[in-house]
């Protein structure tokens, strides 16, 4: 399955914001050992680094971001998904930008906290509990 990580999920991940930290733990795990394959959009990058280094400094934002690009694939963000994020009906533009990288990347899902963040139907849209239930109940 290859499923675009929601820029929350990173959050989760690199700011240890709780209780959510350890089901990303999982969902990274899950990447890691090859059982899914996650992606990043290009456009994620810029605002996790912003974000990171308010809380944690520059150095540490720009190491969490060459140790997720080890593991996790870029997800391209050009003019198509753009103009696609334009003409989504969308609250959050970010989220559009986010919904049109996975369809153009031909992704399966979308993992998020926030569900209702993206009112589709496909790809398919996830919360790490669903795919952590998923992955180790079909094991």
């Amino acid at each position: 399955m290859r499923v675009l990580l929601d820029t929350n999920i990173i959050l989760d991940f690199a700011l240890e914001r709780h209780p959510f930290y350890s089901k990303t733990i999982q969902v990274f795990s899950f990447i890691y050992q090859k059982q899914i394959e996650g992606y990043l959009s290009a456009s994620t990058f810029s605002d996790l680094y912003y974000i990171i280094r308010k809380d944690k400094g520059r150095a540490s934002a720009l190491s969490l971001l060459n140790r997720i690009v080890t593991f996790c694939q870029v997800a391209t963000v050009d003019s198509t998904t753009i103009n696609m994020a334009l003409t989504v009906n969308f609250r959050d533009f970010e989220d559009a930008i986010q919904y049109s990288a996975a369809v153009l990347n031909h992704l399966d899902a979308i993992i998020t906290r926030n569900p209702r963040d993206f009112p589709v139907a496909t790809p398919r849209i996830i919360t790490p509990d669903e795919l952590i239930q998923e992955l180790t109940n079909t094991q």
